[in-house]
């Protein structure tokens, strides 16, 4: 590799196309937090995007946001204070993540949220009843700290509207959902309150309506109201204008060079660059190359252009790189034309997850990212043990509950079987003849879960000991609400694999969000924010929103400390 001064005269080499204060690459959370921040701070910014659309995966999620102490909770009541977040975060990501780091999130993230809803569209609702992820460690809360974006009308953005990338899944029309009425949405047809809630969103689809709105909300919320606010502060955006390269010079990052719809060019950044790009899931090389196989590109819903390029260009400029090998993680079924993350379908009562034994070997209520930890941890030994897995439920489950978007009662759609997603079959050595595993394990399997689920203690693997486990589930499940026999022809088994919501791996940063080389010396110039930074929730996950909450954290930290040098 040329050495800094040789790679700054090559790239200079292109036209030049602009001088900013700042460059922030990727329009997601962490990038358009990061050029509102700068904006308002009085700096000249440019944010480019590779792809066509703007808000990356944060548009495609579900927007869930955590961010302790913040104003939205504490408004709502939520008994947190630094000393318990501080507590309980520490516990959850343990001593590999720098504590000035730890510290430096828990700090800037309610000014960061205070900021944003003073200068964007956006405001925040309290997901309440979403627990943290591990409510029983030492500061955890059970009735949870996360939060997600209000109802947002997209006329707002005018014809930038027709530029934001689309939703993983799509609200259903006439209906404004929120991620946390899917709790209740699962359940219509078996709560009342499940009923109520859906009968609400079908009300806030008419009003919106009739007021001529085009209603948002999640992650579609989430990037629209940051776009809003860049576009009132003057913020131009280029869309199709992949990074190619960082520019260096005398040691320090100066500009990128960006491919501006086909124009290879130089633009300048007199202050800094913000890589916000995003992670490396859609990189089939690296993700060979950083994680443990079977590993597929094929099976993340983070946005198809994350292929690692802002990381890859920081690792050229001397950045280190941490967390390669880890990713936000779940269970995921790999449908055709698009892998589907699964949170309440294993949740609900009257399911199970077995291996190729035919035998269970986790919490199948247990937060996503651990399930898939121990899938690739028990694997190693044995490639094929425990990937894929099967999560069996049978035809009472199906009569009770959502599963994906297919309504109770409702049969799947043929392609899934076609792809061989999923099974059907009438007897339970039938399944176990259908996924290949042995029909004598298989029974007993079932039969001695269906003995906990009647006494409604898993003295296995412990489904239902914490708060967590029983967000998704059915309250009118007695005496455990994760617990459900499965015992009512026909059954059904459906394929999960290793998915994920993005990589968490990628260059390596301090308490102000400056990138590091391998011997903790500051590389100036270069900042990096969200998943194409080491996360600061190391190989763990506190809460829903553990990705975004510190992406736009992190964002707003890098751009304040480019701002006050």
């Amino acid at each position: 590799m040329p050495s800094g001064g040789a790679r700054a005269e090559a790239v200079q080499a292109g036209p030049p196309l602009g001088e900013y204060d700042v460059v922030v690459v990727g329009s997601g959370a962490a990038g358009m937090t990061a050029a509102l921040t700068a904006a308002k701070r009085g700096l000249s910014v440019l944010v480019i995007e590779k792809a066509p659309t703007f808000g990356g995966s944060a548009a495609r999620s579900g927007a869930g946001i955590w961010l302790p102490n913040n104003s939205v909770i504490l408004a709502a009541g939520v008994p947190d204070t630094p000393q318990k977040a501080a507590t309980y975060l520490s516990a959850v990501v343990g001593p590999e993540v720098p504590a000035d780091r730890q510290a430096a999130f828990l700090a800037n993230g309610p000014r960061m949220l205070d900021f944003v809803m003073a200068n964007s569209p956006l405001r925040f609702r309290f997901m309440e009843g979403y627990s943290d992820y591990y409510p029983n460690l030492p500061g955890g809360l059970p009735n949870g700290r996360s939060i997600e974006p209000d109802q947002i009308d997209g006329n707002v953005l005018g014809g930038e509207l027709a530029r934001l990338n689309p939703a993983y899944m799509p609200v259903p029309a006439g209906m404004v959902v929120f991620s946390q009425d899917y709790k209740w949405l699962n359940l219509a047809a078996v709560s009342a309150r499940g009923l109520a809630v859906s009968t609400e969103c079908l009300a806030r689809g008419t009003k919106a309506a009739l007021r001529g709105e085009k209603p948002l909300t999640m992650g579609q919320a989430l990037a629209a109201g940051l776009r809003a606010g860049l576009q009132r502060a003057g913020v131009p955006l280029w869309l199709n204008s992949p990074l190619v390269d960082l520019v260096q010079e005398g040691g320090a990052v100066t500009g990128v060079v960006v491919d501006k719809e086909g124009v290879r060019g130089v633009v300048r950044a007199r202050k800094g660059v913000v890589v916000g790009s995003g992670g490396f899931e859609h990189n089939a090389a690296m993700r060979a190359q950083y994680q443990q196989q079977p590993i597929g590109t094929q099976w993340s819903v983070g946005a198809k252009e994350n292929t690692g390029d802002g990381i890859l260009a920081g690792q050229r400029a001397g950045a280190s790189l941490a967390l390669m090998d880890d990713a936000w993680w779940g269970p995921s079924l790999p449908l055709p034309g698009e892998p589907y993350f699964c949170l309440a379908e294993r949740t609900l009562p009257g399911g199970l997850i077995v291996n190729a034994h035919g035998t269970r070997f986790v919490n199948e209520a247990a937060p996503y990212s651990d399930v898939v930890h121990v899938m690739y941890e028990k694997d190693r030994g044995a490639a094929g043990s425990h990937i894929p897995a099967w999560l069996i439920v049978d035809q009472n489950y199906r009569n009770k509950y959502l599963f994906k978007d297919i309504l109770p009662t409702l049969p799947f759609p043929d392609s899934w079987y076609q792809a061989g997603a999923a099974k059907k079959a009438w007897t339970w050595d039938a399944l176990a003849g259908q996924i290949g595993v042995p029909a004598a394990a298989l029974r007993a399997t079932l039969g001695r879960f269906n003995a906990q689920a009647w006494s409604g203690t898993d003295s296995d693997f412990h489904r239902g000991d914490t708060a967590y486990d029983h967000y998704y589930t059915d309250p009118n499940v007695h005496p455990n609400s994760c617990l459900a026999p499965i015992w009512v022809p026909p059954f059904y088994a459906f394929k999960i694999v290793p998915g994920d919501l993005g990589t968490k791996g990628g260059i390596v940063t301090d308490a102000r969000a400056r990138a590091l080389r391998a011997d903790g010396s500051v590389i100036r110039g270069l900042y990096a924010a969200g998943n194409a930074s080491a996360a600061v929730m190391g190989h763990s996950y506190a809460g829903a929103g553990s990705t975004i909450g510190p992406a736009m954290t992190f964002g707003y930290v890098a751009a304040n400390d480019i701002a006050d040098a």
